[in-house]
């Protein structure tokens, strides 16, 4: 990724801002606030605002003046409790505001999420920067054939390259015709004076979706967690994937209480049905118990005996 001069100026400028506030503040998240932190070739994330911290979680739960209490193990005892219970709206009290760079068929992933604030760079009042992602060689990969909508084996050789220069062209020509139809380029210069371009809200359904997009994306605190749940998966796609993991990382110079919380409940912790918790207090009594008399579908048992390392009874 690289940011033009008045991008670099525009966030040194932002970082160099003393405010004083009377309000609650995250020290870490402090640190890098503004910074366009890279994520695949063109793209990156930056916070660029953000409401409350651990405390104000406390607060709310409580439904007190204070900020908290004194002591950082009964605050870390209140939100891990609210997380393990699902409790949600002192979650709410906290926001966050993301300046966001992504190619558009990730932002057409992305906006499936409804539970946020989302301001996107508009193609009808400016033209769109020259710049596509092109995936690396090591992420081209055949459709999956046991899931849908996943990958399977990496593509190898000639194959990978003639799909990555197959790429890499399409975005080159449709952008270039996307100029010509402006009769203008991204740098702003006329193409040709005699001629009038078309509007910039009909040129832009020429262009690939891996042209790059921008947005401003703000969420409260649970539903940036829902996301994150979701999305930071290993079997979420990598291109949403990368994105949510460095968000991810923010998350812990936000709300490192409430970081560990989620890390350990939701993201590591497995939810278990009313017939799973039945098998596995049958495992833990040493009964005999099987997919066939189980209740379980197959799809089922083996996500069961995945998600407790039962490597050894999937079928």
């Amino acid at each position: 990724m690289k940011l033009t001069k008045e991008q670099d100026q525009e966030i040194k400028e932002q970082q160099s801002q003393e405010t004083r506030t009377k309000r609650v503040t995250a020290p870490e998240l402090e640190r890098i606030l503004y910074e366009a932190i890279p994520i695949l070739d063109h793209g990156f994330v930056r916070v660029v605002d953000y409401m409350g911290n651990d405390t104000s979680i406390v607060q709310a739960a409580r439904v007190s003046y204070g900020k908290g209490t004194k002591k950082v193990s009964t605050d870390s005892g209140l939100i891990r409790y609210l997380m393990r219970h699902w409790h949600s709206t002192p979650f709410e009290m906290c926001e966050i505001k993301y300046h966001v760079k992504l190619p558009i068929f990730i932002a057409r992933q992305w906006i499936r999420h409804r539970t946020a604030n989302v301001n996107e760079y508009s193609a009808r009042y400016s033209i769109l920067d020259k710049e596509f992602y092109l995936p690396k060689t090591k992420h081209l990969a055949a459709q999956s054939q046991s899931n849908r909508q996943g990958r399977g084996d990496v593509l190898q050789g000639e194959q990978a390259k003639k799909v990555l220069n197959l790429l890499k062209n399409d975005a080159e020509q449709t952008y270039n015709n996307y100029e010509t139809m402006l009769n203008e380029r991204y740098d702003g210069s006329v193409i040709d004076e005699k001629e009038v371009g078309l509007a910039r809200e009909l040129a832009r359904m020429n262009l690939t979706l891996n042209t790059y997009t921008q947005w401003y994306w703000k969420t409260d605190l649970l539903n940036l967690m829902n996301f994150l749940r979701l999305r930071a998966d290993s079997h979420a796609q990598y291109e949403i994937r990368v994105y949510a993991e460095t968000m991810l990382e923010t998350l812990k110079k936000w709300v490192p209480i409430t970081y560990d919380a989620f890390m350990d409940y939701r993201v590591g912790g497995t939810e278990v049905s009313a017939k799973g918790k039945t098998i596995i207090q049958k495992f833990i009594k040493g009964e005999d118990i099987s997919l066939e008399n189980s209740g379980l579908s197959k799809r089922e048992w083996n996500e069961l005996m995945e998600a407790f390392n039962l490597k050894d009874k999937l079928v």
